[in-house]
């Protein structure tokens, strides 16, 4: 009997070449792949972020971050209709409310400071993330703190400061000390996710966050409820999908590699920024942009290699 063809079941082709690229991806080694997984959900993150920030120049903060999750739970449901709730409930859940109202706080703060802050001052602060991560992934997860990564996060730093002081205005005020504790916040909700996937699928972790954030959002999302025009509905439904396979591709990053090998890597964001900026705004780099691109790459470069020659066995 012939299994029955469903509304999600791929051409015959595709599964064909997804396999053979599954089975050579495979073959590279395990802190790798967690990289490449994180490289690919920091250029979503970044597209994301453009959207999210044109949404809240004209909808309430709220409101932008609850329809952001709703629309990525949305996104998600088609697949728990295939493989059923009982394959998404998570071993712990309390450790998922915990997760999840940990990451709203985060969101409440930067949501409130986004509008609000110059974009060269919002990327400067926004890269602090990495630095509260390394601390805890040794204080709280037990993780080795190796002199390699921290050389390679501080070059990467370093290299971001290239690009935006010279932008930098200071014009924020008190919104700039909102953004700035969101940093630790978020470093938290990462690092609650790394503890979660050394039992949880990726898969459940995304949709316990998206369900958390967006019922714990929704009660700050009505008071000033607006109804949005229909470009900036399909602007939402566009940061949900973004949303949740940057935060997938985060997560399978976390269950392949120590947290603070991949840190280095959230730097190539700005790169990314960067690209997005000339392509879709016509924004030319500046030399001390391309100065600081190569930096970090250097530096994502370098790391890279030497977490690749570690040998670490993590089941994929």
């Amino acid at each position: 009997m012939k299994p029955r063809k469903t509304f999600f079941s791929p051409p015959r082709q595709w599964l064909l070449a997804r396999h053979r690229s599954r089975r050579s991806f495979a073959g590279w080694p395990v802190a790798v792949r967690g990289m490449v997984w994180m490289v690919v959900g920091g250029m979503l993150f970044s597209l994301l972020n453009t959207i999210a920030r044109e949404l809240t120049l004209h909808l309430d903060v709220y409101q932008s971050q609850f329809l952001r999750y709703l629309f990525g739970l949305i996104f998600i449901l088609p697949w728990v209709w295939r493989d059923g709730w009982r394959a998404y409930m998570p071993v712990n859940m309390v450790g998922q409310f915990w997760r999840g109202g940990v990451h709203t706080l985060g969101l409440i703060l930067w949501f409130t400071a986004l509008p609000k802050i110059p974009l060269a001052d919002m990327t400067a602060i926004g890269f602090t993330g990495p630095i509260f991560i390394m601390i805890g992934a040794a204080w709280f997860l037990g993780e080795p703190m190796r002199k390699d990564r921290w050389i390679a996060a501080t070059i990467g730093f370093a290299g971001v400061l290239v690009v935006v002081l010279p932008k930098m205005s200071g014009e924020g005020g008190w919104f700039n000390l909102v953004m700035l504790a969101s940093s630790p916040v978020f470093a938290a909700s990462f690092l609650i996710t790394k503890a979660l996937t050394r039992y949880e699928k990726p898969g459940v972790i995304v949709l316990w966050q998206a369900l958390t954030v967006s019922v714990l959002s929704l009660p700050m999302a009505l008071p000033h409820w607006q109804m949005p025009t229909p470009m900036q509905w399909l602007g939402f439904a566009a940061t949900g999908v973004l949303g949740t396979l940057a935060h997938y591709c985060l997560t399978r990053a976390f269950a392949l590699a120590d947290i603070s090998a991949t840190q280095s890597l959230r730097f190539l964001d700005l790169v990314w920024a960067s690209l997005l900026g000339w392509l879709v705004f016509g924004d030319v780099p500046s030399q001390s942009t391309w100065l600081g691109a190569f930096v970090i790459l250097w530096a994502t470069v370098w790391i890279a290699r030497r977490e690749g020659r570690r040998k670490l066995v993590v089941p994929d």
